[in-house]
Protein backbone atom coordinates (compact mmCIF):
# COMPACT_ATOMS: atom_id res chain seq x y z
CA UNK A 1 0.00 0.00 0.00
CA UNK A 2 0.85 3.73 -0.36
CA UNK A 3 1.76 6.00 3.07
CA UNK A 4 0.19 3.94 5.65
CA UNK A 5 -0.58 7.28 7.74
CA UNK A 6 -0.48 9.25 4.33
CA UNK A 7 -4.21 10.18 4.55
CA UNK A 8 -3.90 11.43 8.17
CA UNK A 9 -0.69 13.27 7.32
CA UNK A 10 -1.63 15.11 4.19
CA UNK A 11 -5.44 16.03 4.63
CA UNK A 12 -5.45 18.87 1.78
CA UNK A 13 -5.91 17.72 -1.49
CA UNK A 14 -3.38 19.57 -3.81
CA UNK A 15 -4.24 19.64 -7.73
CA UNK A 16 -2.08 20.86 -10.74
CA UNK A 17 -1.92 24.62 -11.10
CA UNK A 18 -3.20 26.17 -14.06
CA UNK A 19 -1.40 28.74 -15.66
CA UNK A 20 -2.02 32.45 -15.13
CA UNK A 21 -5.48 33.30 -16.81
CA UNK A 22 -3.65 36.45 -18.57
CA UNK A 23 -1.09 34.22 -20.09
CA UNK A 24 -3.10 30.90 -21.03
CA UNK A 25 -5.37 32.85 -22.92
CA UNK A 26 -2.70 34.39 -25.27
CA UNK A 27 -1.73 30.34 -26.66
CA UNK A 28 -3.93 27.03 -27.14
CA UNK A 29 -1.17 25.20 -24.57
CA UNK A 30 -2.70 23.09 -22.46
CA UNK A 31 -4.15 25.20 -19.29
CA UNK A 32 -1.93 23.00 -16.32
CA UNK A 33 1.20 23.46 -15.29
CA UNK A 34 3.26 20.09 -14.28
CA UNK A 35 3.29 18.89 -10.84
CA UNK A 36 6.20 19.11 -8.34
CA UNK A 37 7.35 15.59 -7.63
CA UNK A 38 7.60 15.55 -4.12
CA UNK A 39 3.94 17.21 -4.09
CA UNK A 40 2.39 14.32 -6.13
CA UNK A 41 4.14 11.70 -4.22
CA UNK A 42 2.52 13.16 -1.26
CA UNK A 43 -0.82 13.08 -2.38
CA UNK A 44 -0.76 9.41 -4.02
CA UNK A 45 0.13 8.70 -0.67
CA UNK A 46 -2.88 9.62 0.66
CA UNK A 47 -4.64 6.02 -1.01
CA UNK A 48 -5.41 4.56 2.01
CA UNK A 49 -5.55 1.04 0.87
CA UNK A 50 -9.21 0.71 2.41
CA UNK A 51 -10.68 -2.74 2.50
CA UNK A 52 -12.89 -2.30 -0.62
CA UNK A 53 -11.48 0.32 -3.05
CA UNK A 54 -14.84 1.21 -4.42
CA UNK A 55 -12.52 3.64 -6.68
CA UNK A 56 -12.79 0.35 -8.84
CA UNK A 57 -16.41 0.08 -9.04
CA UNK A 58 -16.46 3.60 -9.92
CA UNK A 59 -14.07 3.29 -13.12
CA UNK A 60 -16.03 1.61 -16.02
CA UNK A 61 -12.45 0.59 -16.72
CA UNK A 62 -11.79 -1.08 -13.12
CA UNK A 63 -8.71 0.68 -13.05
CA UNK A 64 -6.17 -0.62 -10.43
CA UNK A 65 -5.42 2.23 -8.68
CA UNK A 66 -4.39 1.75 -5.32
CA UNK A 67 -1.52 -0.31 -6.90
CA UNK A 68 -0.40 3.01 -9.29
CA UNK A 69 -0.91 5.32 -6.21
CA UNK A 70 1.62 2.87 -4.18
CA UNK A 71 4.08 2.44 -6.93
CA UNK A 72 3.95 6.40 -7.68
CA UNK A 73 4.22 6.71 -3.55
CA UNK A 74 7.44 4.40 -3.98
CA UNK A 75 9.05 6.18 -6.84
CA UNK A 76 8.50 3.32 -8.94
CA UNK A 77 7.17 4.80 -12.50
CA UNK A 78 7.92 2.26 -14.80
CA UNK A 79 6.54 -0.77 -12.40
CA UNK A 80 2.88 2.42 -12.46
CA UNK A 81 2.85 2.71 -16.16
CA UNK A 82 2.26 -1.25 -16.55
CA UNK A 83 0.09 -1.75 -14.27
CA UNK A 84 -2.26 1.80 -15.42
CA UNK A 85 -1.70 0.05 -19.17
CA UNK A 86 -2.92 -3.06 -17.95
CA UNK A 87 -6.79 -1.41 -18.00
CA UNK A 88 -6.10 1.48 -19.86
CA UNK A 89 -4.57 1.49 -23.56
CA UNK A 90 -4.97 5.43 -22.94
CA UNK A 91 -4.49 7.47 -19.73
CA UNK A 92 -3.35 10.03 -21.60
CA UNK A 93 -6.55 10.76 -22.93
CA UNK A 94 -8.70 10.11 -19.42
CA UNK A 95 -6.23 11.42 -17.31
CA UNK A 96 -6.74 14.89 -19.31
CA UNK A 97 -10.75 14.80 -20.53
CA UNK A 98 -12.35 12.19 -17.94
CA UNK A 99 -14.84 13.84 -15.40
CA UNK A 100 -13.11 11.24 -13.04
CA UNK A 101 -16.10 8.66 -11.62
CA UNK A 102 -13.37 7.47 -9.49
CA UNK A 103 -12.83 10.16 -7.24
CA UNK A 104 -16.55 10.36 -6.37
CA UNK A 105 -16.12 7.12 -5.50
CA UNK A 106 -12.91 7.29 -3.67
CA UNK A 107 -13.18 6.23 0.27
CA UNK A 108 -11.18 9.02 1.34
CA UNK A 109 -14.06 11.30 -0.29
CA UNK A 110 -16.38 10.00 2.87
CA UNK A 111 -14.95 12.35 5.37
CA UNK A 112 -12.11 14.20 3.60
CA UNK A 113 -11.66 15.57 0.05
CA UNK A 114 -10.68 12.24 -2.13
CA UNK A 115 -7.76 11.39 -3.53
CA UNK A 116 -6.40 13.04 -6.78
CA UNK A 117 -6.66 9.88 -8.90
CA UNK A 118 -6.79 11.55 -12.59
CA UNK A 119 -3.76 13.74 -11.57
CA UNK A 120 -1.36 10.57 -10.56
CA UNK A 121 -3.52 8.53 -13.71
CA UNK A 122 -1.55 11.76 -15.92
CA UNK A 123 1.75 12.15 -14.45
CA UNK A 124 2.38 8.55 -15.01
CA UNK A 125 1.87 8.27 -18.69
CA UNK A 126 3.05 11.77 -19.33
CA UNK A 127 6.60 10.38 -17.26
CA UNK A 128 6.54 7.00 -19.27
CA UNK A 129 6.04 8.74 -22.78
CA UNK A 130 9.23 11.49 -21.51
CA UNK A 131 11.45 8.30 -20.32
CA UNK A 132 10.59 6.20 -23.28
CA UNK A 133 8.41 3.37 -21.45
CA UNK A 134 6.02 3.33 -24.01
CA UNK A 135 6.95 0.38 -26.24
CA UNK A 136 4.86 -1.25 -28.91
CA UNK A 137 3.64 -4.59 -28.58
CA UNK A 138 3.85 -6.22 -31.06
CA UNK A 139 1.23 -10.02 -31.50
CA UNK A 140 3.21 -12.83 -30.94
CA UNK A 141 1.60 -14.57 -34.09
CA UNK A 142 -0.85 -13.54 -36.50
CA UNK A 143 -4.33 -15.13 -37.17
CA UNK A 144 -5.07 -14.43 -40.28
CA UNK A 145 -8.46 -12.47 -39.65
CA UNK A 146 -9.57 -9.21 -40.58
CA UNK A 147 -11.47 -6.35 -38.99
CA UNK A 148 -12.63 -3.15 -40.09
CA UNK A 149 -13.18 -0.89 -37.29
CA UNK A 150 -15.00 2.14 -38.21
CA UNK A 151 -14.40 5.68 -36.71
CA UNK A 152 -11.12 6.76 -34.87
CA UNK A 153 -12.62 8.24 -31.67
CA UNK A 154 -11.45 6.31 -28.47
CA UNK A 155 -13.74 3.08 -28.43
CA UNK A 156 -12.59 2.41 -31.90
CA UNK A 157 -8.86 3.10 -31.06
CA UNK A 158 -9.03 1.07 -27.78
CA UNK A 159 -10.91 -1.62 -29.73
CA UNK A 160 -8.49 -1.67 -32.92
CA UNK A 161 -5.21 -1.38 -30.18
CA UNK A 162 -6.35 -4.69 -28.50
CA UNK A 163 -7.66 -6.27 -31.40
CA UNK A 164 -3.91 -5.90 -33.10
CA UNK A 165 -2.29 -6.77 -30.28
CA UNK A 166 -4.06 -10.05 -30.53
CA UNK A 167 -3.00 -11.38 -34.11
CA UNK A 168 -6.19 -9.85 -36.28
CA UNK A 169 -5.33 -7.32 -39.09
CA UNK A 170 -7.17 -4.22 -38.25
CA UNK A 171 -8.08 -2.00 -40.41
CA UNK A 172 -9.51 1.63 -38.81
CA UNK A 173 -11.18 3.98 -41.45
CA UNK A 174 -12.10 7.75 -40.53
CA UNK A 175 -14.16 9.98 -42.43
CA UNK A 176 -12.18 12.93 -41.43
CA UNK A 177 -8.51 13.71 -43.32
CA UNK A 178 -6.99 12.96 -39.51
CA UNK A 179 -7.32 9.97 -37.65
CA UNK A 180 -8.59 10.58 -33.92
CA UNK A 181 -12.46 11.44 -33.79
CA UNK A 182 -13.63 13.57 -31.47
CA UNK A 183 -10.02 13.80 -29.78
CA UNK A 184 -8.63 15.02 -32.77
CA UNK A 185 -11.20 17.39 -33.74
CA UNK A 186 -13.46 18.33 -31.16
CA UNK A 187 -11.40 18.90 -28.15
CA UNK A 188 -9.40 21.82 -27.57
CA UNK A 189 -6.01 22.00 -27.79
CA UNK A 190 -6.01 23.71 -24.35
CA UNK A 191 -7.39 20.59 -23.08
CA UNK A 192 -5.57 18.25 -24.62
CA UNK A 193 -2.75 19.03 -27.22
CA UNK A 194 -2.28 16.89 -30.35
CA UNK A 195 0.92 14.99 -29.80
CA UNK A 196 -1.03 13.21 -26.77
CA UNK A 197 -3.09 12.01 -29.89
CA UNK A 198 -0.04 11.36 -32.46
CA UNK A 199 2.20 9.90 -30.47
CA UNK A 200 0.07 7.10 -29.24
CA UNK A 201 -1.26 6.50 -32.56
CA UNK A 202 2.59 5.98 -34.00
CA UNK A 203 2.81 3.67 -31.25
CA UNK A 204 -0.41 1.26 -32.43
CA UNK A 205 1.07 2.03 -36.23
CA UNK A 206 4.53 0.27 -35.09
CA UNK A 207 2.08 -2.54 -33.67
CA UNK A 208 0.78 -3.44 -36.93
CA UNK A 209 -2.86 -1.40 -36.92
CA UNK A 210 -3.57 0.25 -40.14
CA UNK A 211 -5.38 3.80 -40.76
CA UNK A 212 -7.62 4.55 -43.23
CA UNK A 213 -8.31 8.23 -42.91
CA UNK A 214 -10.53 10.26 -45.65
CA UNK A 215 -12.96 7.85 -46.38
CA UNK A 216 -16.36 7.87 -45.48
CA UNK A 217 -17.90 4.27 -45.33
CA UNK A 218 -21.86 4.38 -46.68
CA UNK A 219 -20.05 6.86 -49.42
CA UNK A 220 -16.79 6.12 -50.56
CA UNK A 221 -17.05 2.51 -49.62
CA UNK A 222 -20.57 0.48 -48.85
CA UNK A 223 -21.49 -0.63 -45.97
CA UNK A 224 -22.29 -4.12 -47.64
CA UNK A 225 -18.49 -3.98 -49.64
CA UNK A 226 -17.08 -3.49 -46.33
CA UNK A 227 -19.27 -6.74 -44.71
CA UNK A 228 -17.44 -8.77 -46.93
CA UNK A 229 -14.27 -7.72 -47.16
CA UNK A 230 -13.66 -8.50 -43.20
CA UNK A 231 -13.83 -11.14 -41.33
CA UNK A 232 -15.66 -8.91 -38.80
CA UNK A 233 -16.74 -5.28 -38.87
CA UNK A 234 -17.23 -2.66 -35.71
CA UNK A 235 -18.73 0.42 -35.39
CA UNK A 236 -17.72 3.23 -33.13
CA UNK A 237 -18.51 6.41 -34.93
CA UNK A 238 -19.95 8.05 -31.64
CA UNK A 239 -23.23 9.85 -31.35
CA UNK A 240 -22.54 12.74 -33.21
CA UNK A 241 -26.15 14.13 -34.46
CA UNK A 242 -26.43 17.55 -32.32
CA UNK A 243 -29.27 18.30 -30.51
CA UNK A 244 -31.23 21.27 -32.24
CA UNK A 245 -32.89 24.02 -31.05
CA UNK A 246 -36.10 24.95 -33.47
CA UNK A 247 -37.46 28.59 -32.19
CA UNK A 248 -37.66 31.70 -34.55
CA UNK A 249 -34.83 32.89 -36.52
CA UNK A 250 -32.90 29.30 -35.92
CA UNK A 251 -32.02 30.40 -39.76
CA UNK A 252 -30.33 33.36 -39.31
CA UNK A 253 -26.40 33.70 -39.86
CA UNK A 254 -24.51 33.53 -36.69
CA UNK A 255 -26.69 30.77 -34.98
CA UNK A 256 -24.37 27.69 -35.15
CA UNK A 257 -23.71 24.26 -33.57
CA UNK A 258 -20.76 24.27 -31.17
CA UNK A 259 -19.36 21.20 -32.72
CA UNK A 260 -18.88 22.94 -35.81
CA UNK A 261 -17.27 25.49 -34.03
CA UNK A 262 -14.64 23.83 -32.18
CA UNK A 263 -13.77 21.23 -35.37
CA UNK A 264 -12.75 25.10 -36.81
CA UNK A 265 -10.54 25.82 -34.34
CA UNK A 266 -8.46 22.47 -33.92
CA UNK A 267 -8.10 22.63 -37.99
CA UNK A 268 -6.73 26.45 -37.42
CA UNK A 269 -4.54 25.58 -34.47
CA UNK A 270 -3.22 22.57 -36.32
CA UNK A 271 -2.07 25.08 -39.33
CA UNK A 272 -5.23 24.24 -41.96
CA UNK A 273 -6.34 27.01 -44.03
CA UNK A 274 -10.45 27.12 -42.66
CA UNK A 275 -13.14 28.76 -45.51
CA UNK A 276 -15.67 31.15 -43.68
CA UNK A 277 -14.27 30.33 -40.48
CA UNK A 278 -16.19 30.65 -37.34
CA UNK A 279 -14.63 33.63 -35.89
CA UNK A 280 -15.40 35.23 -32.56
CA UNK A 281 -13.02 38.10 -32.59
CA UNK A 282 -14.17 41.36 -30.81
CA UNK A 283 -18.16 39.64 -31.07
CA UNK A 284 -20.97 39.04 -28.84
CA UNK A 285 -21.15 35.34 -28.05
CA UNK A 286 -23.74 33.60 -26.31
CA UNK A 287 -23.75 30.01 -25.86
CA UNK A 288 -26.36 27.76 -25.07
CA UNK A 289 -26.02 24.63 -22.81
CA UNK A 290 -23.83 24.66 -19.84
CA UNK A 291 -21.92 21.36 -19.93
CA UNK A 292 -18.12 20.30 -20.93
CA UNK A 293 -18.89 21.21 -24.66
CA UNK A 294 -20.53 25.22 -23.55
CA UNK A 295 -17.12 25.37 -21.67
CA UNK A 296 -14.88 24.42 -24.61
CA UNK A 297 -16.66 26.71 -26.86
CA UNK A 298 -16.24 29.36 -24.01
CA UNK A 299 -12.31 28.88 -23.55
CA UNK A 300 -12.19 28.77 -27.40
CA UNK A 301 -13.89 32.00 -27.59
CA UNK A 302 -11.81 33.75 -25.21
CA UNK A 303 -8.69 32.56 -27.15
CA UNK A 304 -10.68 34.01 -30.29
CA UNK A 305 -10.47 37.53 -28.09
CA UNK A 306 -14.54 37.67 -28.10
CA UNK A 307 -15.81 40.58 -26.99
CA UNK A 308 -18.24 39.22 -24.09
CA UNK A 309 -19.63 35.96 -23.77
CA UNK A 310 -22.73 34.38 -22.15
CA UNK A 311 -23.25 30.98 -21.22
CA UNK A 312 -26.98 30.16 -20.85
CA UNK A 313 -28.19 27.09 -19.14
CA UNK A 314 -32.29 26.02 -19.08
CA UNK A 315 -32.02 24.31 -15.70
CA UNK A 316 -31.38 25.12 -12.10
CA UNK A 317 -27.53 25.24 -11.05
CA UNK A 318 -26.15 22.15 -9.81
CA UNK A 319 -25.30 22.25 -5.63
CA UNK A 320 -21.61 22.66 -4.65
CA UNK A 321 -22.14 19.54 -2.18
CA UNK A 322 -23.78 15.97 -2.62
CA UNK A 323 -27.63 16.04 -3.12
CA UNK A 324 -29.64 13.79 -0.51
CA UNK A 325 -30.11 11.35 -3.70
CA UNK A 326 -26.71 11.04 -4.81
CA UNK A 327 -25.10 9.70 -2.00
CA UNK A 328 -21.38 8.44 -1.78
CA UNK A 329 -19.89 6.66 -3.89
CA UNK A 330 -22.57 7.61 -6.81
CA UNK A 331 -21.24 10.14 -9.30
CA UNK A 332 -23.07 13.83 -8.35
CA UNK A 333 -24.29 16.20 -10.27
CA UNK A 334 -22.05 19.43 -9.26
CA UNK A 335 -21.42 22.88 -10.10
CA UNK A 336 -18.07 23.03 -11.71
CA UNK A 337 -15.53 25.46 -12.25
CA UNK A 338 -13.46 24.36 -15.23
CA UNK A 339 -10.51 26.34 -16.81
CA UNK A 340 -12.26 28.54 -19.27
CA UNK A 341 -15.01 30.04 -16.97
CA UNK A 342 -12.07 31.42 -14.60
CA UNK A 343 -11.38 32.89 -17.58
CA UNK A 344 -13.89 35.13 -17.57
CA UNK A 345 -17.49 35.44 -19.36
CA UNK A 346 -20.96 35.95 -17.67
CA UNK A 347 -22.74 32.05 -16.35
CA UNK A 348 -26.48 32.14 -16.00
CA UNK A 349 -28.99 29.38 -14.96
CA UNK A 350 -32.76 29.30 -15.60
CA UNK A 351 -32.57 30.47 -18.77
CA UNK A 352 -34.83 29.65 -21.36
CA UNK A 353 -34.81 31.09 -25.32
CA UNK A 354 -37.37 32.02 -26.53
CA UNK A 355 -35.98 33.48 -29.79
CA UNK A 356 -33.15 34.55 -32.49
CA UNK A 357 -33.53 37.90 -33.35
CA UNK A 358 -32.09 39.10 -36.54
CA UNK A 359 -31.96 41.71 -38.76
CA UNK A 360 -31.24 41.32 -42.73
CA UNK A 361 -30.95 37.26 -42.04
CA UNK A 362 -28.16 38.12 -39.56
CA UNK A 363 -27.94 37.41 -36.18
CA UNK A 364 -28.59 40.56 -33.63
CA UNK A 365 -29.89 39.29 -30.02
CA UNK A 366 -31.53 36.98 -28.72
CA UNK A 367 -35.06 36.34 -26.82
CA UNK A 368 -34.54 34.95 -22.92
CA UNK A 369 -36.68 34.36 -20.10
CA UNK A 370 -36.61 32.78 -17.17
CA UNK A 371 -37.19 29.26 -16.60
CA UNK A 372 -40.32 27.82 -14.86
CA UNK A 373 -41.44 24.23 -13.97
CA UNK A 374 -45.02 23.34 -14.91
CA UNK A 375 -46.10 19.91 -14.54
CA UNK A 376 -42.44 18.92 -14.77
CA UNK A 377 -41.71 20.64 -17.75
CA UNK A 378 -39.51 23.55 -18.55
CA UNK A 379 -41.30 26.25 -20.08
CA UNK A 380 -40.42 30.04 -20.39
CA UNK A 381 -42.05 32.27 -17.58
CA UNK A 382 -44.23 34.73 -19.18
CA UNK A 383 -43.29 38.86 -18.62
CA UNK A 384 -39.99 37.82 -17.81
CA UNK A 385 -38.50 38.15 -21.12
CA UNK A 386 -35.52 39.98 -22.51
CA UNK A 387 -33.18 40.15 -25.29
CA UNK A 388 -29.27 39.83 -24.86
CA UNK A 389 -27.22 41.49 -27.79
CA UNK A 390 -25.28 38.31 -29.57
CA UNK A 391 -23.35 38.01 -32.85
CA UNK A 392 -22.55 34.55 -32.52
CA UNK A 393 -24.70 31.87 -30.47
CA UNK A 394 -23.59 28.11 -30.27
CA UNK A 395 -25.94 25.11 -29.84
CA UNK A 396 -24.14 22.89 -27.49
CA UNK A 397 -27.26 20.89 -26.34
CA UNK A 398 -26.18 17.38 -26.76
CA UNK A 399 -26.11 14.54 -29.05
CA UNK A 400 -29.38 12.62 -30.35
CA UNK A 401 -27.48 9.48 -31.87
CA UNK A 402 -25.12 8.45 -34.63
CA UNK A 403 -25.42 9.17 -38.21
CA UNK A 404 -26.50 6.24 -40.14
CA UNK A 405 -24.99 7.00 -43.65
CA UNK A 406 -27.03 3.97 -44.84
CA UNK A 407 -25.82 1.39 -42.17
CA UNK A 408 -29.64 0.77 -41.47
CA UNK A 409 -30.52 0.13 -45.28
CA UNK A 410 -27.27 -1.45 -46.50
CA UNK A 411 -26.86 -4.14 -43.69
CA UNK A 412 -29.89 -3.72 -41.93
CA UNK A 413 -29.08 -3.14 -38.18
CA UNK A 414 -31.86 -1.83 -35.97
CA UNK A 415 -31.91 1.53 -34.26
CA UNK A 416 -33.95 1.94 -30.87
CA UNK A 417 -36.24 4.43 -30.25
CA UNK A 418 -32.76 7.32 -29.85
CA UNK A 419 -31.39 6.59 -32.94
CA UNK A 420 -28.53 3.93 -31.73
CA UNK A 421 -27.76 0.71 -32.93
CA UNK A 422 -29.09 -2.08 -31.04
CA UNK A 423 -26.52 -4.46 -29.89
CA UNK A 424 -26.73 -7.90 -27.55
CA UNK A 425 -24.99 -8.59 -24.74
CA UNK A 426 -21.81 -9.45 -26.78
CA UNK A 427 -21.47 -6.25 -28.71
CA UNK A 428 -23.26 -7.93 -31.70
CA UNK A 429 -26.00 -6.12 -34.11
CA UNK A 430 -28.50 -8.56 -35.43
CA UNK A 431 -26.07 -8.84 -38.52
CA UNK A 432 -23.66 -11.57 -37.92
CA UNK A 433 -20.32 -10.25 -37.68
CA UNK A 434 -20.91 -6.52 -37.25
CA UNK A 435 -20.56 -5.55 -33.74
CA UNK A 436 -20.72 -1.82 -32.03
CA UNK A 437 -19.06 0.18 -29.05
CA UNK A 438 -18.77 3.10 -27.45
CA UNK A 439 -21.66 6.21 -28.15
CA UNK A 440 -22.93 4.83 -31.40
CA UNK A 441 -24.64 1.85 -29.06
CA UNK A 442 -24.85 3.57 -25.42
CA UNK A 443 -25.35 7.27 -26.57
CA UNK A 444 -23.49 10.50 -25.80
CA UNK A 445 -20.67 9.31 -22.67
CA UNK A 446 -17.74 9.87 -21.41
CA UNK A 447 -14.31 8.98 -22.74
CA UNK A 448 -13.58 6.17 -20.26
CA UNK A 449 -17.11 4.30 -21.15
CA UNK A 450 -15.82 4.52 -24.58
CA UNK A 451 -12.45 3.01 -23.76
CA UNK A 452 -14.11 0.54 -21.84
CA UNK A 453 -16.36 -0.52 -24.16
CA UNK A 454 -13.91 -0.47 -27.05
CA UNK A 455 -12.02 -3.02 -24.81
CA UNK A 456 -15.14 -5.46 -24.02
CA UNK A 457 -16.28 -5.01 -27.54
CA UNK A 458 -12.85 -6.72 -28.74
CA UNK A 459 -12.95 -9.36 -26.21
CA UNK A 460 -16.29 -10.55 -27.75
CA UNK A 461 -14.96 -10.23 -31.49
CA UNK A 462 -11.81 -12.01 -30.87
CA UNK A 463 -14.22 -15.15 -29.31
CA UNK A 464 -16.23 -14.46 -32.57
CA UNK A 465 -13.32 -14.55 -35.07
CA UNK A 466 -10.89 -17.49 -32.83
CA UNK A 467 -13.64 -19.28 -30.87
CA UNK A 468 -11.79 -18.25 -27.39
CA UNK A 469 -10.57 -14.83 -26.10
CA UNK A 470 -7.87 -14.02 -23.46
CA UNK A 471 -8.42 -10.25 -23.76
CA UNK A 472 -10.52 -8.52 -20.67
CA UNK A 473 -14.12 -7.21 -21.26
CA UNK A 474 -14.68 -4.71 -18.26
CA UNK A 475 -18.19 -3.79 -18.67
CA UNK A 476 -21.03 -4.95 -20.87
CA UNK A 477 -23.64 -3.21 -22.82
CA UNK A 478 -26.95 -4.73 -21.37
CA UNK A 479 -27.36 -7.02 -18.29
CA UNK A 480 -26.36 -9.97 -20.41
CA UNK A 481 -23.09 -11.07 -18.11
CA UNK A 482 -19.96 -11.10 -20.45
CA UNK A 483 -18.53 -14.16 -17.97
CA UNK A 484 -18.98 -16.88 -20.83
CA UNK A 485 -15.92 -14.71 -22.75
Amino acid sequence: MADPRGFLKVRERQTQTRRPVPVRIMDWKEVYEAQEKGVLKSQAGRCMDCGVPFCHQGCPLGNLIPEWNDLVWRDKGEDAIERLHATNNFPEFTGRLCPAPCESSCVLGINQPAVTIKQVEVSIIDAAFDNDWVKPMLPARLTGKTVAVIGSGPAGLAAAQQLTRTGHTVAVYERDDRIGGLLRYGIPDFKMEKEQLDRRLAQMTAEGTRFRPGVEVGTDISWEQLRRRYDAVLVATGSTVPRDLTIPGRGLSGVHFAMDYLVQANRVVAGDTVENQIDARGKHVVILGGGDTGADCLGTAHRQQAASVTTLAIGKQPPLERASHQPWPTFPTLFEVASAHEEGGERTYLASTVEFIGEDGVLKAIKVAETEFVDGKRVPKAGTEREIPADLVFLSLGFTGPEPKGIDEQIKVELDGRGNIIRDGYYMTNTDGVFVAGDAGRGQSLIVWAIAEGRSAAAAMDKYLDGWTILPAPVAPTDVAMGAL
